[in-house]
Formats: structure tokens, C-alpha cells, sequence
């Protein structure tokens, strides 16, 4: 191996890394290369002595003042970080195992690249400190029930049957600035009902749905994506190419209403835009700038306008798509005005992948694992494996009625 190669800083190789693993052009999107780097950060300030314990001084020799080279990695400093990650850092065993696979796959391209000569990170030394997995994914284990779902869409419902009545039965003296303020209000209350019968009942993956900032690809659906006398919806499916998802009958009427109080500009407005205020401030005036108007124009218009997303309406300023985290927050607040009964060791709110979940328990259980694995998009081994608790019920009670007819018997 070259010296020049043994002699590089670890974290010279780190972007090519990440470009490699990222997604859309130039490798800079994807969440596995935001959370990459993030893991690779921590691995370089642990093998520089900057984490650890107080009396951890990195991997370089003590008599050596220089930043970490590849010449200082063997299986030797991998079980060291192995052991340091399984420490009393309050980690569960399978976060453990999920931040230690982020190391171990950059490892084994350090060797594909010629910065190593062995994949250290597999050697079963280096692995031993793991704990082991206990099959679990951190945080994916949530499944609304039908109880939970009930109550947060039939809130939704009230609120946004509420709000669009307030806003259409206006006397016909009211002020434009009121009544903008009341069509703002219903707009957000049917965007909110949308949002949560779109994730209660289809099962479409959030990140499917809405936009990603570390994805350039998934810019959130459209109006256009969506065919509701068909019952269908255009998404960018999490394996990297765009499928029709099914929107069945309960979500079609929350859709329909919300479009016809929404009434895009163009087919290409997103279907869940963006509500925040500051966004969508900024988004107006440097539109408003570029095509030529002048500041106190812009000024003047916004005062004639209750909000910035009444504007863009007007202006056909088309504004972003919520983000996920957008829809957790969204999500969280919803949860909490409903006053939902939410038992969950993670999260404290139904959370946007319980949806899919929860749906994913409906359709096994009412038409078995075949169904289910086509409407989630998923392989029929995986959905077995996610659901194994409902056949495992299921032979459960095939068991009971055994043992009572043998005791019967008897």
C-alpha cells in the first residue's frame, strides 16, 4: 500500500465518502449521507482524543503531535470505538449496532479506494464490545391504533368542517382582511385534515409525501401527481423511482374540499405547502423584487394581503412543500389539541411512520401479508418480518382452541 495513502488524515476522505453514498446530483442529498457525516464527525473527534473518556487520548501516539492518520487504524482502534460506543453514553444496544455500521461501511470503502489493506471494522474483534441487535430499528416500532386513529382524524374533520363553515357563511359586508383571516384559517385546517387522512389511510411513506431538504428528488407531491377520480397519487418511492400509491375513499372528500378552497394557480403547486411565515415572507419579496417590482410596491401589496400565502395565491408565487419534520411538528401539535391517549417509549405524539404502520396492521390482519406487502411497497418477507406479532397471535389462539378441544376430548 502506498505510503502517501497511510499517511492521509482520516477526514480527507470523508466527502468522497459521502458523495459516493449520496443521492441526487453531485451526491449531496439523501439522509443516509447527512447521517453518515454526522457518525464520521464523531469518529474523528474520538480518534483525535476530543471524545471518550477523561482519560482517552486519541488514537495518535502520545509522543506524536499530528492529526489521525490511516496509519493509526487496525481492528484494534475499531473495538476500542466499539467499546466506547456500548459505554454508559444512555445508547440503546441497536443504536449502538446502527452508529457503528455507519464506520464499519466507510471502513470497507477505505479499503475498495486503497486507504486500507483489511476491513478492520469486520473483523469479529473489532465487533466483539457490540452489543447484539436485538432486531429493532430505533424509533419504527410506533403503530397508530384504530382508537388513536379514529380520534385524530375525526378531530381534524371537526376542526377543518368548522373552520371552512366560519369562513363561507362571511356576511357579504365583511371586511377583506377578515375574511382573508378566515380563509386562512380554514385553508390550514384542511391542509391539516389532508395531511393526516393522506398518512392515517394510504400508508405512503412520509418522505414520499413531503419535501426532504437532504433529497433534491423529493420535492413533495403535486397537484398534479394526484388523480382523484382515479384514486391514485405519483410518488418517488424509496426505491428510487416514482410508483402510483392508492388514495382510498376516505381520503378522496378531505382532498376534494381542500382543493377547491386551496384553488392552486397551476397543477404544480404543491399539495402540502408550507405555512411558515418567515419562508414564505421571504419567498414573496424576492419574487415580487425579480420580476421588477419596487419595494414599497411590495410592501403595499403584502399590507393589502392578511398573509404571504394568500399573496403567492394570487401571484402564483408557488411556495415549498412542508418538510418531514415539518409534518412531525405538525403532527405534534394536532396530537396534543386532541388530547390523544399515547402510550410509546419514543414519542410522545402519533408520529408520521405510525400511520403506515398502523395501516400496515389493518391489512394484514384483514387480508394477510400478500395484500399488505403490495399496498405498503414493500417485499412479502419484510412485511412478515414487521408483523411477525400478528401470526404469532394468530397461532396462538390456533393453539388455545387445540388445547380446548383435547381437554374436551378428555
Amino acid at each position: 500500500m502506498p505510503d502517501r495513502a497511510l499517511s492521509t488524515p482520516l477526514d480527507d476522505s470523508f466527502e468522497r465518502y459521502l458523495q459516493d453514498k449520496g443521492k441526487g446530483r453531485g451526491g449531496d442529498g439523501g439522509n443516509y449521507r447527512r447521517n453518515a457525516a454526522r457518525e464520521l464527525e464523531r469518529f474523528a473527534e474520538w480518534a483525535a482524543g476530543d471524545r471518550g473518556a477523561d482519560d482517552w487520548t486519541g488514537i495518535v501516539p502520545d509522543d506524536v503531535d499530528r492529526e489521525p492518520t490511516f496509519d493509526d487504524l487496525d481492528e484494534r482502534v475499531f473495538r476500542e470505538y466499539a467499546r466506547h460506543l456500548g459505554g454508559d453514553r444512555g445508547l440503546k444496544q441497536n443504536t449502538v449496532q446502527t452508529y457503528y455500521r455507519y464506520i464499519s461501511a466507510w471502513c470497507g470503502w477505505c479499503v475498495n479506494e486503497g486507504y486500507l489493506e483489511a476491513h478492520y471494522a469486520q473483523r469479529a474483534s473489532a465487533m466483539a464490545p457490540l452489543p447484539e441487535d436485538d432486531g429493532r430499528k430505533p424509533g419504527d416500532q410506533q403503530a397508530w391504533t384504530s382508537e388513536q386513529r379514529h380520534a385524530l382524524t375525526r378531530y381534524v374533520d371537526e376542526q377543518a368542517r368548522d373552520a371552512v363553515e366560519a369562513y363561507t357563511t362571511l356576511p357579504e359586508d365583511t371586511d377583506p382582511l377578515d375574511k382573508q383571516r378566515a380563509r386562512y384559517a380554514a385553508l390550514k385546517a384542511a391542509r391539516d385534515r389532508a395531511l393526516v387522512f393522506v398518512l392515517a389511510y394510504t400508508a405512503v411513506r412520509v418522505g414520499e409525501l413531503l419535501r426532504d431538504p437532504n433529497d433534491p428528488r423529493r420535492r413533495g407531491v403535486r397537484w398534479e401527481d394526484l388523480s382523484l377520480d382515479d384514486g391514485s397519487m405519483d410518488v418517488y418511492r424509496k426505491k428510487q423511482q416514482w410508483d402510483a400509491a392508492s388514495l382510498p375513499d376516505p381520503v378522496i372528500s378531505p382532498l376534494r374540499s381542500y382543493r377547491k378552497l386551496m384553488d392552486p394557480p397551476t397543477e404544480r403547486w404543491p399539495v402540502f405547502p408550507t405555512f411558515d411565515q418567515r419562508t414564505l415572507a421571504e419567498l414573496v419579496q424576492e419574487e415580487l423584487t425579480e420580476r421588477g417590482e419596487r419595494p414599497e410596491a411590495i410592501t403595499e401589496r403584502r399590507e393589502e394581503h392578511a398573509r404571504d400565502l394568500l399573496l403567492a395565491l394570487d401571484e402564483d408565487i408557488r411556495p415549498p412543500s412542508i418538510t418531514t419534520d415539518g409534518a412531525r411538528s405538525v403532527l405534534q401539535r394536532l396530537s396534543e389539541a386532541a388530547e390523544i391517549d399515547i402510550d410509546h417509549p419514543k414519542h410522545d405524539y402519533l408520529a408520521p411512520h405510525g400511520g403506515r404502520r398502523g395501516m400496515g396492521e389493518v391489512l394484514v390482519r384483514a387480508f394477510g401479508y400478500t395484500v399488505a406487502a403490495r399496498y405498503l411497497d414493500n417485499s412479502e418477507e419484510m412485511v412478515r418480518e414487521r408483523y411477525s406479532h400478528i401470526e404469532a397471535g394468530e397461532l396462538g389462539d390456533v393453539a388455545t382452541e387445540a388445547l380446548e378441544e383435547i381437554d374436551d376430548v378428555g
